[in-house]
């Protein structure tokens, strides 16, 4: 492979579309926390909010943006590409129906058992007064959240399989644009009803999800949707996402014990570790969406395209640049946020109720976090291009011995390391579940250019070392970016610090020609020429 795959410059257009569109989200993502740092700190009501909301997540994971989004945008992609625009209408309109049905019966069903599932996931809340009993009533309220987001990562995936990556990238800023606005406002209001004020943002949770769903609509009618509602169990298409769903709700089910363990664990520790921890994987989540899922949004349609018509050639291609891709684009992130993890959490949360002990607390967290990033991000890029081999099987073994590495590294190190150990323990259990499918992938693909891939990395590591040179000589002339100084000189300080920083990688990554970074400047510069 002497150069990138013929894909490589519409992935990156695409990728750069979702990653405006998804650094929209996490930026008003980033508002959204900090409007929960300053309304109620790292404790008992913010534990309580992060614990009710991540029961319902847990089933999102598993039939929402995870296995259901995969399955079928496979699925899918396959009747777009050689079917008529009829038979692929009614699948959609069968899979609405459908898994609108299931998922309101799962709703349902949590709702009633909602004390059970908060005391399974953290049995500790118990010994802090009225805890269980808020985490539960928040639970109640939030668990419909489920069917908003599912059904809005089926319409995501119709949108991105006909080329529209903007939009369906954007809704998630629906979401925080509703549940800030919504949960901030309720929020105020709560209080006087003789309710909790975390109450106002656990129904500002629902307002964001139905905008999520009901923003990308316009798009989804503009896109030739035809809403044809059935119910048929023995249609050939459903069944196959089902049959697709079944071993990928077993390996996500394991990073869902993972985020189990990993709760029941952080609520043993003191109060406030359950809230340091989310919000530094929240701040972690940022590159992971900007970078990691918009490569893996954009490479998913070309790979199960790739399959439909079973050119491999192809798919490898486009498979090693995406990955170099990814490379090149979280591995920076990976130093940046290492380095920069207590300058930046003070700017962003240390306001209000969340202290200068906080902010300490949940540097700590994302430094290990940041560890973990471009294992996160690569995985990405990789489970879809087993769904499109019609294969789920490593996935779900790799997710297994992760979760086996998590909790093994949890148990030898949460004694000296506290609530860091959980965060090395998700990074570390990254990395191994990357190994695996790297190894894996590359039987099934019967080889691809490790010596493309090496060479790209080197580069890049070379770019992101010379940029934590930087980043070290900076700091020591410009201060101690988290001493001194008012919010705005502070921010302004570390703007100009990322931005500078930033600068040095790509100028470094473009002079030693990487080649996915050169086609695509080269490919600007010749329009802008015009």
């Amino acid at each position: 492979m002497k150069k990138p795959g013929a894909d490589t410059g519409a992935i990156a257009r695409s990728a750069g579309t979702v990653s405006v569109a998804v650094m929209c989200s996490r930026v008003l993502g980033l508002v959204r926390e900090q409007a929960f740092a300053a309304l109620f700190g790292a404790g008992f009501a913010y534990d309580s909010f992060v614990v009710a909301f991540r029961i319902p997540n847990l089933l999102r994971d598993l039939f929402g943006e995870g296995a259901l989004s995969a399955a079928f945008v496979t699925v899918f992609s396959d009747y777009d590409t050689t079917r008529d625009k009829s038979e692929t209408w009614r699948l959609v309109g069968n899979v609405l129906v459908f898994f609108a049905i299931l998922l309101s019966i799962l709703t349902l069903i949590g709702i009633l058992c909602a004390k059970p599932l908060v005391l399974l996931l953290a049995p500790h809340f118990d010994k802090v007064a009225n805890k269980v009993e808020l985490t539960r009533q928040l639970t109640v309220i939030m668990f419909p959240f489920l069917i908003l987001i599912s059904l809005s990562s089926v319409v995501m995936g119709i949108l991105n399989t006909k080329g529209r990556f903007f939009i369906p990238a954007l809704a998630s800023s629906f979401f925080n644009v509703g549940s800030l606005l919504g949960g901030v406002g309720l929020a105020m209001l709560m209080p006087r009803f003789g309710q909790p004020a975390i109450v106002g943002m656990a129904i500002g949770t629902l307002i964001g999800g139905f905008l999520q769903l009901a923003g990308q609509l316009p798009t989804l009618w503009k896109s030739g949707f035809v809403f044809l509602p059935r119910l048929d169990l023995t249609d050939p298409g459903l069944r196959r996402i089902l049959r697709l769903m079944v071993p990928a709700v077993i390996g996500l089910s394991a990073t869902q014990i993972n985020i189990f363990v990993n709760t029941n664990f952080a609520s043993s520790l003191a109060q406030g570790s359950v809230s340091w921890l989310n919000y530094a994987f929240r701040l972690v989540q940022f590159p992971i969406g900007v970078f990691g899922v918009a490569v893996s949004v954009a490479t998913l349609p070309v790979i199960a395209r790739y399959a439909a018509v079973k050119d491999f050639v192809g798919l490898r291609e486009t498979y090693v640049s995406s990955l170099a891709i990814a490379f090149c684009l979280t591995i920076p992130a990976t130093v940046g946020l290492y380095m920069l993890a207590g300058p930046i959490i003070g700017v962003i949360f240390e306001h209000g109720n969340f202290t200068a002990f906080d902010t300490v607390r949940t540097a700590e967290a994302l430094s290990y976090y940041a560890l973990g990033l471009f294992a996160y991000s690569a995985v990405k890029v990789m489970v879809p291009v087993f769904y499109a081999l019609d294969d789920t099987r490593y996935p779900v073994i790799g997710s297994f011995l992760a979760v086996g590495g998590n909790i093994l590294i949890i148990l030898l190190s949460i004694d000296s390391l506290q609530h860091r150990a959980i965060a090395l323990a998700t990074s570390s259990a990254m990395v191994c579940n990357f190994l695996f499918l790297s190894v894996i992938l590359y039987k099934k693909l019967h080889g691809y250019s490790l010596s493309y891939l090496a060479a790209g990395l080197a580069k890049v590591l070379a770019a992101a070392l010379l940029m934590g040179g930087w980043i070290v000589f900076a700091q020591g002339w410009l201060g101690d970016l988290g001493q001194g100084g008012g919010l705005l000189t502070r921010v302004a300080v570390l703007l100009a610090l990322v931005a500078s920083a930033g600068s040095v990688y790509g100028v470094t990554l473009y002079a030693l020609r990487f080649k996915e970074l050169t086609l695509i400047v080269d490919r600007l510069a010749a329009k802008m020429a015009r």
